[in-house]
């Protein structure tokens, strides 16, 4: 029995039992702007369904129990073997499964696919973030597997498959399966032309034999990796199975797992291969360019979960603060608080709507949208990512004290947070990929300036940063020194187009001032007084 001095008052309620995608004004128009109307009731009704659950204590439940429980390293069986297994908890297992069953690795298949999954991505994202690393890997694999016929013939089914098998065996015998990633080594890091993993050829026709290492692995336990090695030709993609036909084991051994600062359910190893089975994907020597098109679908993936992460957090803040009682009044109706909440909801609702709008080019497929996506992508990717860790720490502290303990759920996301801008190219990589788009490929700037033209006239700080922006191209003098701040610009001036034509005015008026008016500070809060922050908040709030 609690003691008499002991009623808790003035706390808010859980944010549970509540439906993550219909809650988020931002993504549901975002998902009806994009989608063919035909597909519209169909993709609501399924989205609703994972949002509810999605929101409800049963799967918030089971997110705490795997990241309080992080998989653990089994290198060999009681009698000695060698198994390489990695053993999670079965909280891990149920994510992944309904993850799976939600389409998060159906995209090719499905009418609208990119869009509904990027949707699902988002929402997902927000209940338990380590279980979309596999899930990304998985859905990134289609592309590079297309540019061999036979490979994606066979493999592509499974991977799309919205059928969880968590059993390790010869992937004919499974309804589905996942893939994993190895391209990062010791010496070269993000610069991959360095790897020292060596493939010699066998006598069956695109068979090797692999020998070398990978200092970074994601998702060990998959059934299958895209790895590059350094065949005769030079650098050059593999597909590594994880069990032979026979139903033997593929030589594949788990040095180690990361311990890392977040994104705690979720395995990442170091792996060696000695003697491994692969079949070359593409072409000898053309490992990259086998590769490109999983990289940039894992950098969208990014830039999703990233959006992810910032709208919980947001949700977070904003019902905490529409509860909680502080001098006199509800925080959510204090002009400084609110002017905080209005800041991190407009970083919430422009990566929402960044993130969606390259989901709906992947889809359109067509090459002005393939151009556009050659900028956007790495520069949504450098600065939405960027964005996350800031965000999530100022909503922790919207919460006080109760935002840092581990309870309120603030401590994961600020955890995870970073990841995304590290993972699959850091900032630099970005930027520099950017230039490259930029100097060699005109098609991608000319498509970029029409999407932002597509708002032209309708804002006078966004035209006036879409002048600025051109006069920075024009100037190729120390370029490579200034590709953070181009990159930067790019982002910014792209969002701020977008919530032009398609946000509400006092969210798109206080874009446009603080983030290329210039009329904003540097931390969040900073917002002028004038503008309707009491709309853009509430326009934030989940309901519950």
């Amino acid at each position: 029995m609690a003691g008499t001095t002991h009623t808790v008052t003035n706390q808010p309620p859980p944010l549970t039992d509540y439906d993550l995608f219909g809650a988020d004004r931002a993504l549901t128009e975002a998902v009806e702007r994009h989608l063919d109307p035909e597909l519209l009731d169909e993709v609501r009704g399924e989205l609703a369904a994972l949002g509810r659950a999605s929101g409800s204590a049963q799967l918030q439940e089971w997110a705490v129990q795997a990241n309080e429980n992080p998989p653990r390293l089994r290198t060999h069986d009681r009698h000695g073997h060698r198994v390489d297994e990695v053993d999670f908890h079965p909280a891990w297992h149920r994510l992944l499964g309904k993850g799976v069953a939600a389409g998060l690795t159906a995209a090719w298949v499905r009418p609208g696919g990119h869009v509904r999954r990027a949707a699902a991505f988002l929402v997902w994202t927000q209940v338990e973030a380590g279980n979309l690393c596999p899930l990304s890997m998985t859905h990134a694999a289609v592309p590079a597997l297309r540019t061999d016929p036979a490979l994606a013939a066979e493999w592509e089914p499974r991977l799309t498959s919205m059928v969880y098998d968590r059993e390790l065996r010869p992937a004919r015998l499974k309804a589905g399966a996942l893939f994993g990633m190895g391209m990062t080594e010791k010496q070269g890091g993000s610069d991959v032309r360095a790897n020292t993993t060596t493939a010699r050829p066998l006598a069956e026709e695109g068979t090797y034999e692999l020998t070398g290492h990978k200092w970074f692995c994601s998702a060990p336990m998959s059934d299958g990796f895209l790895v590059l090695a350094q065949a005769p030709e030079g650098l050059t993609c593999f597909l590594v199975p994880r069990v032979l036909e026979d139903g033997s084991r593929n030589v594949f051994l788990i040095q180690r797992l990361k311990d890392k600062l977040g994104n705690r359910s979720n395995a990442s190893g170091e792996v060696e291969f000695d003697g491994t089975w692969a079949r070359r994907v593409g072409e000898e020597g053309r490992g990259v360019r086998t590769i490109i098109d999983m990289v940039a679908a894992t950098r969208l993936d990014c830039v999703l979960g990233s959006a992810g992460l910032m709208r919980q957090a947001v949700a977070q803040a904003v019902h905490h603060c529409t509860h909680r009682e502080a001098f006199g009044g509800k925080l959510v109706d204090k002009p400084l608080m609110r002017n905080v909440l209005a800041d991190l909801a407009l970083e919430s609702e422009a990566a929402t709507t960044l993130a969606l709008r390259l989901a709906a080019a992947c889809d359109d497929g067509s090459e002005q949208e393939r151009a556009l996506l050659r900028i956007a992508v790495p520069a949504a990717k450098y600065w939405v990512t960027k964005r996350c860790t800031p965000v999530t720490v100022e909503a922790a502290e919207c919460l006080g004290g109760n935002g840092y303990v581990e309870e309120s759920g603030l401590p994961r996301l600020v955890r995870e947070s970073p990841l995304n801008s590290i993972w699959e190219g850091a900032g630099n990589v970005q930027a520099l990929d950017v230039l490259r788009a930029l100097q060699r490929e005109p098609d991608a700037l000319n498509a970029y300036l029409q999407e932002v033209g597509r708002a032209r006239g309708a804002d006078h700080r966004l035209d006036a940063a879409i002048k600025d922006l051109l006069t920075e191209l024009a100037d190729l003098d120390g370029i490579e020194g200034r590709a953070r701040r181009l990159t930067e610009r790019l982002a910014l001036v792209l969002q701020g187009s977008l919530l032009v034509r398609y946000a509400p005015p006092e969210v798109a008026d206080a874009f446009c001032a603080a983030r290329l008016g210039g009329d904003g500070g540097a931390a969040f809060g900073t917002l002028p007084h004038t503008l309707d922050l009491a709309s853009v908040v509430e326009r934030a709030r989940p309901v519950s």
